[in-house]
């Protein structure tokens, strides 16, 4: 389990190397924004990957580490590996965003793209760790990502105390794991799936990690399945799912209204507000990432 003590313990980790994100207020969607699209690499993602990078012996980062995405935890883990002086290897898949990949090698990791499917870069990963010795920083199954991801949870805590719901995107639920861990007891915590992407449910209602074919515009939540370690964590949460259709308005109406030029993935948390799937007095909506493709924007954009 992770525990709040360990998300304090990441903060004095990163906190001198990251930017604290900000919390605005907008009086047209009646809620507070966490802005995690303005760290670095676009997304919260940062946060994780640097606490684990940041925690290997000098044996480990002579190895290198290896790690997994669709694309925010890959340009995160590219970041925090370059930071620390280490070799990164991401495996992501074809037909994941080009300008995700593309980020990714331009903060100097090397990446794979071997898989055709978020399932295969889950074998080629497994191929890949055996064959070069590199250590694993997991999305969201990880303890040291988790503590790490949870310091979202804090700056929330500081900057909106008055706070009755914190709505948070998930996808394998390392970012609601985080904020659980750090705010449990204190504040409640709401997880949103995509309805086309609910590995978090179906863990939830299995007890365990179970396999899912994802089919989302919000592809930085198509995990495959949720983490045995965030399921544990959350195992008593709140769930909301929002449709394609919520996803797409929510995603027009923080672009239009409030500026925020943010991915799908991050604006299922403004789609259940918007569409009255939570129910709170002071809400934080956590705004997760900005990692967006051009055309993916100005479609959704142009939609009607």
């Amino acid at each position: 389990m992770v525990a709040r003590d360990d998300v304090l313990r990441a903060r004095e980790t990163i906190a001198p190397r990251l930017p604290r994100t900000p919390t605005l207020s907008s009086r047209t969607l009646g809620a507070r924004l966490k802005c995690e699209l303005f760290q670095r690499t676009g997304s919260f993602k940062v946060r994780g990957a640097l606490n684990r990078i940041a925690s290997l012996s000098p044996e480990e980062r002579g190895r290198g580490v290896i790690a997994i995405s669709a694309g925010n935890h890959a340009q995160a883990v590219a970041f925090a590996a370059a930071e620390e002086n280490t070799d990164a290897l991401v495996v992501m898949w074809r037909g994941a965003s080009e300008q995700k990949i593309d980020a990714t090698r331009g903060y100097g990791a090397t990446v794979d793209l071997a898989a055709s499917s978020p399932a295969e870069a889950f074998d080629r990963l497994a191929e890949l760790r055996e064959e070069t010795g590199r250590t694993l920083v997991h999305p969201f199954d990880d303890p040291v990502v988790i503590a790490g991801a949870g310091t979202v949870g804090l700056e929330i805590e500081d900057d909106a105390a008055d706070a009755d719901a914190v709505l948070v995107p998930v996808g394998g639920g390392g970012l609601v794991a985080g904020i659980t861990a750090a705010l449990r007891d204190r504040m409640r915590v709401v997880g949103v799936e995509p309805e086309g992407s609910q590995a978090f449910h179906e863990g939830l209602r299995n007890g365990g990690p179970t396999p899912v074919e994802p089919v989302s515009i919000a592809d930085g939540l198509s995990a495959p399945f949720a983490g045995a370690l965030p399921l544990e964590i959350c195992r008593d949460i709140e769930l909301a799912t929002v449709s394609e259709a919520e996803i797409e308005h929510a995603f027009r109406f923080l672009y239009e209204r409030t500026k925020l030029a943010c991915e799908p993935a991050a604006a299922v948390a403004a789609a259940a507000w918007l569409s009255e799937k939570v129910e709170a007095r002071a809400p934080v909506l956590v705004i997760s990432g900005g990692n967006v493709a051009t055309a993916t924007a100005s479609a959704i954009l142009a939609a009607r």
